[in-house]
């Protein structure tokens, strides 16, 4: 079992006095039964008064309601948490899905369909040519080993770039520029998963990497593949590696769109700032 401290803080200012609409603040690490929360709290200026859910895909999420005017938005998070998934290749996937391809059961494909959903037909196109400079279709492979490959050639192949403007590029755009952030790389995974065949999702969370001083202070984003037996296993195209003990999942989605960890609206004739902090530490 590895202790790692989060800290997260967010810093909006204004120009000028504004109104603050509720916030969807998505902050609090999901427990399960590799990763357990020791100590969080979260805290924001001016005062709110926060109102807990979770969501259909069981991510917890905070509401913000604010009373009073302000100049300056503060939100921080501060985790402790307990992680225990310390050997990410230490499980069994079903007889039926260890070789590549295969189809999952009936009953698991209605409740995957929605992240088997298929771009567009270029973009179909253009990743499935995409595929066949790392696997042929038709060449035995494993259905863990393929999954490794994509990771390990989109860390291989294509340049990390911090992006600070929002959104996420499309698959085409990253293959076609070269570049991309994680949560674009984390895309591009999930869409040629897809086009596979394969069952994918967003996650967005935290890296503990000593090693990449160029993505300090920023949140992570990956990809899962649903593998029957397994049941959600994650893929890091950044790194090129499984998802494992460094790396600490908030929030999964069909769509990278659906998860910012803060959002919002503001009323007022005022010019907007934001500054973003993010510190993972082990302890």
């Amino acid at each position: 079992m590895q202790r790692y401290k989060i800290i997260h803080r967010t810093y909006y200012n204004y120009s000028c006095e504004v109104t603050l609409g509720p916030h969807t603040l998505i902050l609090r690490p999901r427990e399960d039964h590799e990763l357990r929360i020791e100590h969080s709290s979260l805290k924001t200026t001016p005062r709110s008064t926060l109102y807990w859910h979770r969501d259909v895909e069981g991510n917890s999420v905070a509401i913000a309601n604010f009373d009073s005017p302000t100049t300056q938005l503060v939100i921080e998070s501060e985790v402790i948490i307990q992680q225990f998934n310390e050997t990410p290749l230490d499980f069994l996937v079903a007889d039926y899905a260890m070789g590549y391809p295969f189809r999952y059961q009936p009953d698991d494909r209605v409740l995957l369909s929605p992240y088997m959903a298929l771009p567009g037909r270029e973009t179909i196109d253009v990743v499935n040519k995409w595929i066949t400079t790392f696997w042929q279709p038709g060449d035995p492979i494993q259905t863990y080993t393929l999954l490794q490959r994509l990771a390990a050639h989109i860390y291989k192949t294509l340049s990390y770039q911090v992006r600070e403007e929002p959104g996420v590029q499309t698959a085409l755009h990253t293959l076609s520029c070269g570049t991309g952030s994680c949560r674009d790389f984390a895309f591009l995974f999930m869409e040629a998963a897809r086009c596979l065949g394969l069952a994918a999702r967003f996650v967005s969370g935290y890296l503990h990497a000593p090693r990449m001083s160029h993505v300090i202070g920023t949140t992570h984003a990956w990809a899962e593949v649903y593998l029957p037996g397994a049941g959600w296993k994650g893929f890091d195209p950044t790194i090129g590696e499984m998802a494992g003990i460094d790396h600490i999942a908030v929030a999964v989605a069909r769509l990278p769109e659906s998860v910012p960890p803060v959002a919002g609206s503001f009323t007022g004739a005022s010019d907007s700032v934001l500054d973003v902090g993010v510190w993972v530490s082990k302890c």
